[in-house]
C-alpha cells in the first residue's frame, strides 16, 4: 500500500500502487470469479497523507481534500461491493508535525499551519464520509473508525509520559542512512514515518477500537469483529507503515516507496 489516494506519478526508486489500483487487485479478481470478499475479515483502510505531502516527485500535493475523499469513498465501496462487512477506517495524523514538513517551513513559512489546518479538514470530511457509510438504509457494514490524530497530539504534548524524548528529528539521517543510538526514544525514524515504538501505541489503539462495542462515536461495531491475526481481509495501508525503500524501523522491517508519515 501506500500512502496516497491519487495516482503515482514520481518514481526513483520502487513505485508502489495508490490506493485503488491496490482496491482493484482485490476486487476485481473476486469479481471476475464471481466471488465475494470474506463477510468475516477484518478490512483496513488508511491512505491520503502522500496527497497532501511535500514531495520530491512529479506529484504536486494536493492543497484541498475533495479528491481524496472522494477516493476513499470509492474505495470504501468498491469494498462493501464485493461483500465486505468490517472495514477499519484510520484517520490522518496531522502532516504539519512531521519532520519532512518542519524542515520545508524553515524555508517556505506557513507550511506547518497549512498542512495541519489541511489535516483537519481531512479529517472531519473523513468522519462525515464515516456517518454516510454508517447510516445507509438496510446496511450491514460495519465501520470501525480509529483516531490516530488525536492519540498523535497526546503524544507530542507530553513525549516522556510515552516514553520519547525526540519527537521533531528523525532517527534515520537520510541520505547518509546514519542511524541514532537511541530509535526507542525518537518519535520519527524517517523524515515523515514513526518509530517501532510509535507503531505499538497505534497497534494498541486499533485493536481497543476493534473490541469496543460502544466506542465514543458515531460509527457503531460489534465486539465480534474478528481480530487482525484472525482474519484480515485488505490491508490497505495509508498513512503510515510505508516509506522509501529500504527504509524501516530495524525491528519492523517496514520497506518501500511512498507514504504519507
Amino acid at each position: 500500500g501506500t500512502g496516497q489516494t491519487a495516482p503515482v506519478t514520481s518514481s526513483g526508486l520502487v513505485v508502489l500502487p495508490g490506493l485503488q489500483p491496490q482496491i482493484d487487485a482485490f476486487t476485481v479478481p473476486l469479481i471476475q470469479a464471481g466471488q465475494s470478499a470474506d463477510p468475516d475479515a477484518l478490512y483496513i483502510v488508511w491512505a491520503g497523507a502522500n496527497d497532501y505531502l511535500p514531495t520530491q516527485g512529479s506529484f504536486e500535493p494536493f492543497t484541498e481534500t475533495d479528491t481524496t475523499l472522494a477516493n476513499l469513498s470509492d474505495a470504501l465501496q468498491d469494498l462493501t461491493d464485493v461483500g465486505a462487512k468490517n472495514i477499519m477506517v484510520v484517520n490522518l495524523p496531522d502532516l504539519g508535525n512531521t519532520p519532512l514538513a518542519l524542515g520545508v517551513d524553515g524555508r517556505v513559512p506557513g507550511t506547518t499551519d497549512a498542512l495541519n489546518t489541511l489535516t483537519e479538514n481531512h479529517n472531519s470530511g473523513l468522519s462525515e464520509l464515516l456517518d454516510q457509510f454508517s447510516q445507509t438504509p438496510d446496511s450491514d457494514v460495519n465501520i470501525i473508525p480509529v483516531d490516530v490524530n488525536s492519540i498523535f497530539r497526546d503524544i507530542l504534548a507530553q513525549p516522556t509520559e510515552f516514553g520519547f524524548t525526540n519527537v521533531t528529528s528523525p532517527c534515520l539521517n537520510i541520505p547518509a542512512q546514519f542511524v541514532c543510538e537511541n530509535p526507542e526514544e525518537f518519535f520519527f525514524w524517517d523524515l515523515q514515518h514513526p518509530t517501532t515504538g510509535v507503531y505499538r501505541i497505534i497497534a494498541d489503539l486499533a485493536l481497543s477500537a476493534l473490541n469496543d462495542p460502544n466506542p465514543d462515536n458515531n460509527h457503531s461495531h460489534p465486539a465480534n469483529v474478528p481480530e487482525p491475526a484472525m482474519a484480515l481481509g485488505l490491508f490497505a495501508l495509508g498513512a503510515l507503515g510505508i516509506g522509501s525503500k529500504g527504509i524501516g524501523n530495524r525491528e519492523s522491517g517496514i520497506g518501500n516507496r511512498e507514504s504519507g508519515i
